[in-house]
């Protein structure tokens, strides 16, 4: 059972007798003495893909939901599902790109490493890599007295996405990104 304060993006726990993933956690730290930090979670329910918000205190304990995790490898879009591929039993699994809509971006041809959650035989969410590499695509050349100072410039890696690097990368070199903050970490 895990506590508000302990929940991810991506986590699957049991309300009112229904599965909901987490999607977005706003912490909320108030200043006065003797205030509890409170987090605002938003979800989404597995089956009907409503949304669903609610406010929970740090200690506040939930439900976890009985789910399997399993290493898969993404192989291809089919329509509005992409299919993935259990790596071990080599079954493959169908999920909806709504589900997974903020991690596709990450997710690229025949990609390994992924981590599928699966309910009742049903891929629910899927969990990628924090730190992925990507080839810089477009940015502005590269400055030759440029030092590792915070400053930065954007630029856009081989997927689309957009993120601030530092001034003396240029284009073509490989660079380690991380998914969850969409922020350079270093080379590759």
């Amino acid at each position: 059972m895990p506590k508000a304060c302990d929940l991810k993006k991506g986590n699957v726990v049991e309300i009112n007798d229904n599965a909901y993933i987490v999607k977005d956690i706003d912490v909320r730290s108030p200043s006065a003495r003797g205030a509890v930090t409170l987090y605002k979670v938003r979800f989404n329910n597995i089956r009907t893909k409503q949304k669903y918000e609610e406010t929970f205190k740090g200690n506040d304990m939930l439900n976890d939901v009985a789910l399997t995790k399993r290493t898969v490898q993404y192989l291809y879009p089919d329509g509005a599902l992409h299919v993935f591929m259990d790596t071990q039993e080599y079954s493959q699994y169908m999920i909806e790109e709504d589900a997974i809509q903020d991690e596709l971006v990450w997710i690229t041809d025949e990609m390994e490493g992924l981590v599928g959650l699966i309910i009742d035989e049903n891929m629910v969410a899927i969990e990628i890599p924090i730190a992925l590499v990507f080839e810089i695509s477009e940015t502005a050349p590269g400055l030759k007295g440029a030092s590792a100072t915070a400053r930065t410039k954007p630029a856009t890696l081989s997927n689309g996405v957009e993120i601030q690097i530092p001034e003396y990368l240029e284009p073509g070199e490989m660079i380690k990104v991380n998914t969850e903050t969409k922020k350079f970490m270093s080379r590759a």
